[in-house]
């Protein structure tokens, strides 16, 4: 079996790895040439042209955003054209619902299979092979490419139909947004009421108002660190969905909307290279503290 895979960034280029230990015949594609000579040692085939990988039985695709997406799939110098019926494509981007389900319907229109596993996890779970997918299509499709999934992560999750894998998926990182929001607001609030933050992270990570968001972000903010996750001006693109789909659907989701609201603020005060965690900056800098261990650089 030929697979393919497109876009090397910090997610794909550790999942491309670990499925070169599939034994199939791979070839990987990316407009930089940065990652090639990691897969070339493994006798993995490498291009630039993404049309290449228009021969394989079945694609991976692994890219920042949907525009890029389209532009791989449908563009002047994209695949689709190249496509043959029966074959499979499968998206572990992130881009939104309606995005994913409109390029379901494009592609079957042409007898392509379409299935999107979009995944859970950072960079270190990518490189371990722990990544948990959430995964959208026809159930056959799902059991047919499992096992070249399990190359790559440890909890593979059958969602529903076209889209469903993408909408899980958002619905943990919305959660995830709100998490980060939260401390974003009240961490300042300790620091502005004369409260230790090293002592207030230490009681936030041991007591009832933990979260995973809570137990990546607080140590990092405490050291000044905000580059240690997606950069909030990538990541964006969830909470547009989210908001897309509480428009179509009529759908309040009010908390949601006071945290958007909180991560535009962070990015139009120039912070959107940041991770997540730089969203803190907005209610410090509106308090004038900041949430920072005594020796901690100043950012």
């Amino acid at each position: 079996m030929k697979v393919g895979f497109v876009g090397l960034g910090q997610m794909g280029k550790h999942m491309a790895l670990n499925l070169a230990s599939a034994r199939h015949q791979l070839i990987v594609s990316d407009i930089r040439t940065d990652a090639f000579p990691e897969f070339q040692e493994r006798g993995v085939k490498v291009t630039t042209d993404v049309r290449d990988v228009a021969e394989a039985d079945i694609i991976f695709l692994s890219l920042p955003n949907g525009d890029v997406l389209k532009s791989a799939l449908f563009g002047p110098s994209g695949m689709a054209d190249c496509l043959r019926p029966g074959q499979i494509i499968i998206d572990t981007s992130t881009i939104t619902y309606a995005a994913t389900v409109q390029i379901a319907k494009d592609l079957d229109a042409r007898g392509v299979i379409f299935l999107d596993a979009p995944v859970s996890g950072m960079e270190a779970r990518a490189k371990d092979a722990t990544l948990t997918f959430m995964c959208g299509g026809s159930r056959d499709t799902f059991e047919t490419v499992q096992p070249l999934l399990a190359h790559m992560g440890n909890k593979i999750l059958y969602m529903g139909g076209a889209g469903s894998g993408q909408l899980t998926k958002l619905i943990n990182q919305l959660l995830f947004d709100i998490n980060v929001a939260a401390l974003a607001e009240i961490l300042p609030m300790a620091a502005k009421m004369g409260l230790d933050p090293e002592r207030v992270g230490e009681v936030v990570n041991s007591g009832t108002g933990r979260s995973y968001a809570s137990e990546f972000f607080i140590p990092n903010i405490l050291n000044g660190l905000f580059s240690a996750g997606y950069p909030m001006r990538a990541a964006y693109k969830d909470l547009v969905s989210g908001a897309e789909i509480s428009a179509n659907q009529g759908i309040p989701l009010p908390v949601l909307a006071a945290a958007t609201a909180t991560y535009q603020q962070a990015l139009l005060k120039g912070h959107g290279d940041k991770d997540k965690g730089g969203m803190i900056h907005v209610f410090e800098e509106l308090l004038g503290v900041q949430f920072r261990k005594t020796s901690a650089p100043i950012q």
